[in-house]
């Protein structure tokens, strides 16, 4: 049950209005279709690590399936489940590891539309990474081969939106063959790369992050090293904030939007929007210009998990991923001010943010969901500044 903290209209131009109206009633106002639509779906971003779905094989591409398939089409629940990353190789400071820390050893491949590959680039900034592991961002676009690059003709706004450095590669998918010539999986981003064994170190963003907070302190300033992520005294906490976050927010939000039944869509939405009121609550309880973060006066890895879907959730997901139940900004408003502090005051957050890559990626390559690629003008600005309000919040 969505709670009454904030009322609910289920109007062509959406309001907020007393009385509420709790989601499940709100159901009487949809209208039901259970046919199911022809898949046309992209492989976005990588998997997150969490269970193992049954069918994950699939729905994996390797050379001879359709990169663009999400739903399995003979699962008629019309369900979008999401498989598991395909590298989980582990860099760490210990004796003989594998994959060492090194300088300039590691390259990162990430797409500034992806919410997945978003949380490296937050992390690798705020640990002072920068010089220690590069990184190339691909084209917004993803197409029937993939995730590709930009050509050395095309402008594409963005730090590191070039051409693919250490090989020439027009695609991602070229990476994965040069390490496996039979990989059937997916090709996705984050993509962390071992130039000097040639092999993908990893592609789930929730292990590369947690490699980045302390196997590379040994080549970082104290300033650096005291950046502490994911500390022991909260750990249990964020974990267990994690699991149901991701669940039902993270990759809730592409249950609704790659959804191929009314009934799938439904059964979505709710535990989507009952989770954003949970987070709303949450923030607004424990909130104080001191303590203006998830778990109080440091930033720790929910912060990061949790902003790269409120960063894209007015922009795109509230039209695409038909998530407009509400939007943050007039629907959210503790919500709404640990958003805007992020992006405004933490230069990890707003400077790898790149909303021109995430409206376009989504309008423009889901031909499944907006098959004539328009994308739309608003809402506006992507994002408010700090002293302003939607009109219909103001007193």
């Amino acid at each position: 049950m969505i709670s009454a903290l904030r009322p609910i209209s289920f109007n062509l131009i959406y309001t907020l209005k007393a009385p509420s109206t709790p989601l499940t009633s709100a159901k009487k106002f949809l209208s039901i279709s259970t046919r199911s639509m022809a898949v046309r779906g992209t492989a976005l971003c990588d998997y997150d690590a969490g269970k193992k779905n049954d069918d994950a094989d699939l729905r994996q591409t390797g050379n001879d399936v359709n990169i663009t398939s999400w739903v399995n089409p003979n699962d008629k629940s019309g369900e979008f489940k999401r498989g598991q990353s395909a590298f989980r190789n582990w860099i760490s400071s210990k004796p003989g590891a594998q994959f060492p820390p090194e300088k300039d050893r590691y390259h990162l491949y990430v797409s500034y539309a992806c919410p997945w590959a978003h949380r490296t680039l937050i992390t690798r900034k705020l640990k002072g990474l920068e010089d220690i592991i590069p990184y190339t961002a691909v084209h917004w676009h993803m197409g029937e081969k993939g995730w590709r690059f930009v050509t050395p003709d095309e402008n594409v706004p963005g730090e590191n939106v070039t051409a693919e450095p250490l090989n020439g590669y027009s695609h991602l998918r070229e990476i994965y063959f040069s390490v496996d010539p039979e990989y059937k999986g997916r090709f996705t981003v984050p993509t962390l790369y071992d130039k000097k064994t040639k092999q993908i170190v990893s592609n789930e963003s929730s292990e590369i992050i947690r490699m980045f907070y302390h196997e590379f302190d040994g080549l970082l300033d104290d300033k650096y090293k005291s950046v502490d992520l994911l500390p022991a005294a909260l750990e249990k906490d964020i974990d267990t904030a994690n699991e149901w976050i991701y669940d039902t927010v993270n990759n809730g939000v592409y249950k609704c939007g790659f959804a191929t039944t009314q009934e799938a869509y439904e059964k979505s939405i709710t535990p989507l929007f009952s989770s954003l009121d949970r987070i709303e609550e949450h923030l607004a309880k424990t909130y104080s210009p001191s303590t203006p973060y998830y778990f109080g006066k440091d930033i720790t890895e929910v912060d990061i998990r949790l902003f790269t879907t409120i960063i894209r959730f007015d922009p795109v997901y509230v039209q695409h991923f038909k998530t407009n139940i509400r939007d943050i900004r007039s629907g959210y408003p503790a919500v709404h001010r640990w958003l805007r502090h992020l992006y405004w005051d933490i230069p990890a957050f707003g400077e790898t943010t790149q909303f021109e890559h995430i409206r376009k990626h989504y309008t423009k390559s889901h031909g499944q969901i907006n098959p004539f690629a328009i994308t739309p003008v608003g809402p506006l600005p992507d994002i408010m500044r700090k002293d302003e309000e939607v009109n219909a919040l103001k007193k």
